[in-house]
C-alpha cells in the first residue's frame, strides 16, 4: 500500500473538516454519534453474518476477500442516505471496473432494504443490520436520543418499525475501503448525517487503495 498517499488523502479530509477516526473499536454504545470509536486502519473486517433482501445469509469476511467498498447508512427513510446511494450509483461503474464490489449496510429489515435503492437496477448488495452486530463491530453505532425517536416516528420515519428493534441504535454514516486480504484501507466516518464522502475523494481513495498492489 501506498502509505504516502493514503496518508495525504486524510490529510486533505481533515482540511476539509470531514471527521476520519483512527481509534479503537467502541466497548460501549455512546449516546452521542460524536463518541463513536471507528476501527482503524489496517483492521480485519470482523466476522459478522447478516442477511440480505431474500434472507440468504452473507459473511462479510466473506465479501471482502475482494477489494470491496462498505457503505454503512442509517436506512431508506434517510434521505440524506438515499441521495448518498444514489450518487454512488453515478460512479458504480468505475468502481466495478477497478474490481470493486459494492456493499450497503443498513438497520433495516431484510423486507426494508430494497427501499433504500431508486435504482432498482443497480447491483448494490445490501444487507440487513437489523440487530446492529456490523455496526457494534466497526465501532459506530450510537443510541438515538429518545425524543430524536419520537419526532422521527411522526414525520413517518418509524425506525423501530424499519428495523423491527426497539434498541433505538443507529450507524453514524460511513464508508470504508477494505482490501483484499480483508484489511480496512481508507474510512471516512462523519458524525454529521447530512455530509458524506465527495466522488473525487473517494475515488482518489480506491485509486491509493488498488496501486498499492
Amino acid at each position: 500500500m501506498k502509505n504516502t498517499v493514503c496518508h495525504q488523502l486524510l490529510v486533505v479530509i481533515t482540511t476539509l473538516s470531514i471527521i476520519v477516526s483512527c481509534s479503537t473499536p467502541q466497548t460501549d454504545i455512546p449516546d452521542n454519534p460524536e463518541n463513536v470509536s471507528p476501527l482503524l486502519i489496517g483492521s480485519e473486517v470482523p466476522d459478522i453474518t447478516l442477511s440480505d433482501p431474500e434472507g440468504e445469509m452473507v459473511s462479510l469476511s466473506g465479501v471482502a476477500g475482494q477489494n470491496t467498498l462498505i457503505v454503512f447508512y442509517r436506512g431508506g427513510w434517510c434521505p440524506f442516505c438515499s441521495a448518498e446511494l444514489s450518487a454512488i450509483t453515478e460512479i458504480e461503474d468505475d468502481l466495478y471496473e477497478k474490481g470493486i464490489t459494492i456493499v450497503g449496510i443498513s438497520p433495516d429489515s431484510p423486507g426494508y432494504l430494497k427501499e433504500s435503492l431508486n435504482d432498482p437496477d443497480t447491483e448494490f448488495t445490501l444487507l440487513s443490520d437489523s440487530d446492529m452486530k456490523a455496526s457494534r463491530a466497526f465501532g459506530i453505532a450510537f443510541k438515538e436520543r429518545e425524543e430524536t425517536v419520537a419526532q422521527l416516528k411522526e414525520n413517518g420515519m418509524d425506525i423501530e418499525q424499519r428495523s423491527g428493534r426497539d434498541h433505538h441504535l443507529l450507524p453514524v454514516p460511513a464508508v470504508f475501503l477494505i482490501n483484499e486480504e480483508g484489511r480496512i484501507e481508507f474510512q471516512y466516518v462523519n458524525p454529521n448525517y447530512k455530509e458524506r464522502i465527495s466522488h473525487n475523494i473517494l475515488m482518489e481513495a480506491a485509486n491509493a487503495m488498488l496501486d498499492g498492489y
